[in-house]
């Protein structure tokens, strides 16, 4: 980070495997509290139909991603599928700490573990967890936007990511999206009130 960046900005770390839903979690929060900025993570995954660079994620080429990791441009980054990777520019972190925002990350959670290594004072991270392991499995199944294969690797990533639950600050159960809602919001509300 530069010099510049002031070190009382806030991370929210929102992660959780892929089909848990801290994705709609996210959403809902930058929705209700304007307060929040949305971290804007960079990957070599081609655009899905819809996304928009810069908005969505940063895309990069596999060169573009290996020139950032060389120049130091990542608070962290993970190849999260073979040939997948995830990072967080620095350069993001400190535009939304300029602006003066909480800034709020859905990312998986090797990212989210280095991310709350890389900023210990300044970031809660809550870990979404589904209502149990079958029910996230059959969710990804549904989705029906994977192949054989990559549903096989990411059902078995997602059942690795479970397990590293204890190492945030909070748990929260997926089970009914209302209540799961109106829990982060209250997780929000207090980062707020200490601000």
């Amino acid at each position: 980070m530069s010099s510049d960046t002031p070190a009382t900005g806030r991370l929210l770390i929102f992660t959780a495997p892929s089909g848990a839903g801290k994705t709609t979690i996210v959403h809902h929060l930058l929705d209700r509290f304007p307060q929040l900025a949305f971290s804007v993570s960079a990957t070599t995954r081609p655009p899905r139909p819809g996304e928009v660079n810069g908005e969505d994620y940063y895309f990069l080429s596999q060169q573009e991603f290996d020139q950032a990791i060389a120049n130091d441009h990542f608070a962290e980054w993970e190849e999260v599928y073979p040939g997948r990777r995830y990072g967080t520019l620095k350069s993001e972190i400190e535009r939304l700490w300029q602006l003066d925002k909480i800034i709020i990350f859905d990312i998986e959670v090797k990212g989210a573990t280095n991310l709350k290594k890389a900023f210990p004072e300044n970031s809660l991270a809550v870990f979404v967890q589904p209502p149990s392991p079958d029910i996230l499995f059959e969710r990804l199944r549904k989705r029906a936007t994977e192949d054989k294969e990559s549903l096989r690797v990411r059902i078995a990533r997602a059942a690795l990511e479970l397990t590293y639950a204890e190492s945030f600050d909070h748990i929260m159960v997926n089970d009914d999206l209302e209540t799961t809602l109106q829990d982060a919001e209250e997780i929000v509300a207090g980062i707020l009130d200490n601000e």
